[in-house]
């Protein structure tokens, strides 16, 4: 089983392991867990899917201090 650090903004965010012809993505920090677990055709697609995540938890954020 091939595993691979995911790092995003310099820091690991989890891990992705190959799971047949896709990879799952295993979180290991707080900020990402709502991806855990999720299945993705690549890494590219993965850090994709944490940069929408972390800019709707930002949004998110800045709309509830309004």
């Amino acid at each position: 089983m091939q595993k691979q650090a995911v790092v995003f903004n310099g820091q690991q965010v989890g891990i992705a392991v190959e799971l047949d012809d896709r990879v799952r993505f295993i979180a290991v920090k707080f900020n990402v867990i709502d991806l855990d677990n999720a299945v993705f055709d690549t890494v590219t697609d993965i850090k994709r899917a944490i940069t929408a995540h972390l800019s709707s938890s930002l949004r998110t954020a800045n709309e509830v201090r309004l």
